[in-house]
C-alpha cells in the first residue's frame, strides 16, 4: 500500500506539471493563430513529414495526433492496468464509485449532445466529443486550487478520469474505424501476443519491445484503426506486479520513463498543434448560436457535471458505492465540475468526427467550443474548490482548538 500511495503521489505531481505545460502550449497556439503571423502557424501544422518507404504521408499535426498521442495512451494504459490490479480499482467496493461516476460522465453528455445536435451534419459521431475528461488539465486545476481538500478527492478524480478515458478510447475504436484490413489487424494482434508472451517470460531488453511497439502502431495504422490504440493495448498487456528479485515491476519502470515524456512533451505538442483556433467575431457569434457548438458546450458543462454527480449521489444513496473518506457531497459536486474539462481526447475526437464536414469550419468551431467550455469548467471548479477548501480548513482549525 505504501508503494501504491507513492506511485499515486508521483503520478499526480507529473500530471500537474503536464497540465500546466498543456495550458501554456494551448495559449501559445491561440495567440499565434490569432496574430499577424497566423500563416506561419498554418504552414507549420500542414508541413508534410513523410516516410516514403512506409507510405506514411503525414503532416506534423497528424504526427502529433497519431504518433505522440500513442505515448500518452500507453501511459494511460499502464496507469489503468496498475489501478485495476493493485490500485483503487482493484478493490470492488472502492472501484464502484469512480466506475459508475465515469459511466454517468460518458452517457449523460453523449445524450445531451445527441439531443441538442440532432440532425446537425457531423453529429452522427460528434456526440462523442464531450465524453472525455482530461486527466492532466483537471489534476492541474485541482492541485492549484484544491490543496486544502482531503486527499480522497485526488484519488476519486484520478480513478474517474482513468476509467473515463478508457471508455473514450473504446468509442474511438468503434466510431472511427471504417474499412479494416484483416491481414494488418492480424499482424497487430501478433505483436500484442508477442508483447504479452515476453512479459510472461520476464524478458527485459528494450530491443524486444521497441520494435513490437513500432510495428503494432504501423499495423493498426494500415489496418484502418486509429493507431494510438496500440499504446493502450500494450499498456494493458504490461505486468504490474513485481517479482521478488525486481526493484520495480515493468509497468512502474516504464511509467517512470515515459510519463514525463508524455506529460512534458507529447501532450503539450499535441495541444500546440490542435488548439490553434481563430477566435474572431464570426466564431464567437456562432459559438452560442450554432447547434453543433451548443451541443458540445451543453454536453460538457451540464452533461458531464450532472452525469458524474448525479449517478455518484444515487450510487451512494442506494448503498451501491461508498462515499470517499472525509468528502461531502459539495466536494464531489466541485470535482464533478472539473470532470467537465475536456481537452486532449475531446480535441482528438473533434478532428476525427468532423474532418469531412464542410470546409473545415465545423472542426474549428468544435475546437473553440471545447476550449471555451474547458476554461469555463476550470474557473467554476476552481471557485468551488477554493470555497470548499476554506470550509475544510476552518473545520481542521476548530478541531485543533478542541480540548483533548
Amino acid at each position: 500500500m505504501t508503494q501504491v500511495r507513492s506511485e499515486l503521489t508521483r503520478f499526480l505531481r507529473t500530471e500537474t506539471v503536464g497540465g500546466a505545460l498543456l495550458l501554456i502550449a494551448a495559449a501559445i497556439a491561440l495567440l499565434w493563430v490569432n496574430s499577424p503571423w497566423s500563416d506561419s502557424y498554418v504552414a507549420m501544422t500542414e508541413t508534410v513529414l513523410p516516410i516514403e518507404r512506409l507510405h506514411l504521408e503525414l503532416t506534423l499535426a497528424d504526427w502529433t495526433k497519431d504518433g505522440l498521442l500513442a505515448v500518452f495512451f500507453f501511459v494511460a494504459g499502464l496507469e489503468l492496468k496498475r489501478e485495476l490490479v493493485v490500485g483503487e480499482l482493484a478493490d470492488r467496493k472502492r472501484a464502484t464509485l469512480p466506475i459508475v461516476a465515469a459511466l454517468g460522465g460518458v452517457i449523460t453528455p453523449a445524450l445531451v449532445a445527441a439531443i441538442v445536435g440532432f440532425g446537425v451534419e457531423g453529429m452522427d459521431r460528434g456526440w462523442a466529443i464531450p465524453v472525455a475528461t482530461d486527466i492532466a488539465f483537471a489534476l492541474a486545476v485541482l492541485a492549484m486550487t484544491g490543496s486544502r481538500i482531503p486527499a480522497g478527492a485526488r484519488v476519486f478524480l484520478l480513478s474517474l478520469a482513468v476509467v473515463d478515458d478508457l471508455m473514450a478510447i473504446v468509442l474511438i475504436a468503434v466510431l472511427f474505424t471504417t474499412a479494416i484490413s484483416v491481414l494488418w489487424l492480424l499482424a497487430a494482434a501478433a505483436c500484442f501476443a508477442a508483447w504479452a508472451l515476453a512479459q510472461h517470460r520476464r524478458i527485459t531488453p528494450p530491443l524486444v519491445y521497441v520494435p513490437l511497439a513500432l510495428i503494432s502502431w504501423y499495423a493498426l495504422h494500415e489496418a484502418g484503426i486509429h493507431p494510438t490504440l496500440a499504446g493502450v493495448a500494450l499498456g494493458l498487456l504490461t505486468r504490474v506486479r513485481q517479482d521478488p528479485d525486481e526493484d520495480e515491476a515493468p509497468a512502474t519502470r516504464w511509467e517512470h520513463r515515459f510519463q514525463p515524456i508524455s506529460a512534458g512533451l507529447c501532450v503539450p505538442l499535441f495541444a500546440l498543434f490542435a488548439s490553434g483556433v481563430p477566435l474572431n467575431g464570426k466564431v464567437f457569434g456562432e459559438l452560442f448560436t450554432n447547434r453543433l457548438s451548443l451541443a458540445i458546450i451543453l454536453g460538457m458543462l451540464l452533461g458531464k457535471t450532472i452525469g458524474i454527480f448525479g449517478i455518484s449521489w444515487a450510487a451512494i444513496r442506494f448503498g451501491v458505492a461508498k462515499k470517499p473518506a472525509n468528502l461531502g457531497y459539495r466536494d464531489m459536486f466541485a470535482l464533478s465540475v472539473l470532470g467537465a474539462i475536456g481537452f486532449t481526447v475531446s480535441l482528438l475526437v473533434a478532428e476525427l468526427a468532423l474532418a469531412d464536414v464542410g470546409d473545415g469550419s465545423a472542426v474549428e468551431l468544435a475546437k473553440a467550443a471545447v476550449l471555451v467550455t474547458s476554461m469555463a469548467a476550470s474557473l467554476a471548479g476552481s471557485a468551488l474548490l477554493l470555497r470548499r477548501g476554506r470550509v475544510h480548513q476552518a473545520r481542521r482549525e476548530a478541531r485543533a482548538l478542541e480540548p483533548e
